[in-house]
């Protein structure tokens, strides 16, 4: 007996391997893509979750397309419009079932999500990998392979404040990617888990068209383990989706949902908590970008404007060897191997300034500066 191929060839994740080697007490980790939990809105969840409680919510099973009241509120009361999912990683997966077979071609960005590189491997999907410079994803390149032959099912794309680079698509590159999926009959999945965690200018539209299967989470931005996320887009891959999802795990959580629904339903709520979440991160984004400059001025990067991470290149350096000196010395981080789907990104490093406190992060780079080689 043996396991499928699919369990013989699914890579784990590199990043949750290396959570395991960050959890010593003397490690500042950087690694973990992890909202704070010191900014959890706790007491407001326990307040409604007594509420759900109290009305008998939750409890029973429910449908798989999820809480009718929550997919009212998500889409302005359409609920038919959309599915919700054990976070957005399970509506990943869930697309994947229904639109890939074995071989499939889909394009990610390079660098790329790990999460969305071990769903479309565990997809047997061929992935190919298109450049993300300062603006996002590099569609003029995508164009130009569209050109010479290539022919994706779909295009993976994190919009704002991409996991790991940090980058937002441009304006101009989200009309342009919807231009080429209608000319080149491909869907866009468009996955934004950060985009409530803007901390400079304006919010940027979502990818114009009706090619578009849009992602979301309350994870970024409520509690994590609630796993809420959901899936909105044209309604043959929704309901498709919907069957889906029957046979993976009938619906999400039916307490957690309600509990979400019950935060949202209420009047001036979330935006008021989002609201103040984007000066903490702010400032936590500004502490390590301070660090960095002071400790390791060689690394090149760009501060982002959001999100959780500042992706940087430490020209010459093997990240993945500097790494078992940096946990050595107390401090952790992504090496950016685990991100790269075809380009050479070993000189290249993803950190997170979400979880460590502000004071902490400035001896975090303190640390890694003392086993970085000079020059």
């Amino acid at each position: 007996m043996q396991l499928s191929t699919v369990a013989r060839t699914t890579e784990s994740s590199a990043i949750r391997d290396l959570l395991r080697h960050a959890e010593r007490p003397d490690v500042l980790s950087l690694a973990g893509g992890l909202p704070a939990a010191a900014r959890f809105p706790a007491a407001a969840v326990a307040e409604a979750a007594g509420t759900v409680l109290a009305r008998g919510d939750g409890l029973q099973y429910g449908l798989s397309e999820g809480d009718v009241r929550l997919r009212e509120l998500l889409t302005d009361g359409d609920p038919g419009a959309v599915v919700i999912t054990t976070g957005s990683q399970q509506a990943l997966d869930l697309i994947a079932r229904v639109l890939l077979d074995p071989g499939d071609t889909v394009v990610v960005g390079d660098p790329c999500y790990v999460g969305a590189r071990q769903v479309l491997g565990a997809a047997q999907a061929n992935l190919v990998g298109v450049a993300v410079d300062g603006d996002g994803l590099d569609v003029g390149e995508l164009a130009d392979r569209l050109d010479e032959g290539l022919r994706p099912t779909f295009v993976y794309v994190v919009t704002n404040f991409d996991n790991p680079s940090g980058a937002v698509l441009a304006v101009e590159r989200r009309e342009r990617l919807a231009a080429l999926a209608d000319r080149f009959d491909f869907l866009i999945v468009e996955d934004d888990p950060y985009g409530a965690l803007r901390y400079e200018g304006e919010p940027v539209a979502d990818i114009p068209g009706d090619r578009v299967l849009r992602l979301r989470s309350t994870s970024k931005t409520l509690v994590p383990g609630f796993r809420v996320g959901w899936v909105s887009g044209p309604q043959w891959v929704i309901d498709a989706i919907v069957i889906a999802k029957q046979a993976v795990d009938l619906h999400t959580s039916t307490v957690s949902q309600a509990i979400v629904a019950e935060l949202l339903g209420r009047p001036g709520w979330f935006d008021a908590h989002v609201a103040g979440l984007r000066p903490w991160y702010a400032a936590q984004r500004d502490a390590l970008v301070a660090a960095l400059h002071t400790h390791i001025p060689a690394a090149e990067f760009r501060a982002p404007t959001g999100g959780m991470f500042v992706w940087l290149r430490l020209a010459g350096v093997d990240a993945s060897a500097l790494l078992g000196e940096a946990l050595d010395a107390g401090v952790a981080f992504v090496p950016g191997a685990a991100f790269a789907v075809e380009r050479d990104l070993t000189d290249h490093l993803r950190l997170s300034f979400a979880t460590v406190a502000a004071d902490d992060l400035d001896e975090a780079m303190r640390r890694l500066a003392g086993v970085v080689p000079p020059g």
